[in-house]
């Protein structure tokens, strides 16, 4: 009885040490969205609104990304190789970003296409879009991995 109680134990071991050396680490980060003049951000906010805004130029690409999709078809299929074209520049500019920037850039991207107008006519296309830019994290490998983007007020 006392071999089976030993044997189960290293059993249970072994498959603890299996289940944690198999796991993998997802990070997500939440976004909460208020007027850009809010007086309580902190310094690490601060510190992302200057890197947006150093970056200005560059997440130009990501803006583009998000917005190609077919006029005609709201499921966001790309146009033959465009989402690439822009998709790899993007990538390029967020990993200038430190970890927690990231959603905060890409929710910068979202808000001005927004104020500009967007192009993205109805719910059904900016929900799309939203879940687009949620993941645009981890289409460039980057953590983390998934932006929480709520509702977005211009």
């Amino acid at each position: 009885m006392a071999k089976l109680t030993v044997l189960a134990a290293i059993l249970l071991v072994a498959l603890l040490a299996i289940a944690s050396a198999t796991a993998h680490r997802t990070t997500i980060t939440t976004t909460v969205l208020e007027d850009e003049e809010n007086p309580g951000q902190g310094g690490q906010s601060q510190r992302c609104q200057q890197k947006i805004q150093e970056q200005q130029q560059q997440l130009w690409h990501c803006q583009q990304y998000l917005s190609q999709m077919s006029p005609s078809d709201l499921r966001m299929y790309p146009l033959p190789g465009q989402q690439e074209e822009h998709l790899r520049p993007c990538c390029q500019t967020l990993e200038n970003f430190d970890e927690q920037c990231v959603c905060e850039a890409v929710m910068h991207v979202v808000r001005q296409q927004l104020q500009q107008g967007g192009g993205w006519q109805g719910e059904e296309m900016q929900q799309q879009v939203m879940q687009k830019a949620r993941n645009l994290p981890r289409k460039c490998n980057l953590e983390p991995q998934q932006c929480q983007i709520g509702a977005v007020f211009v």
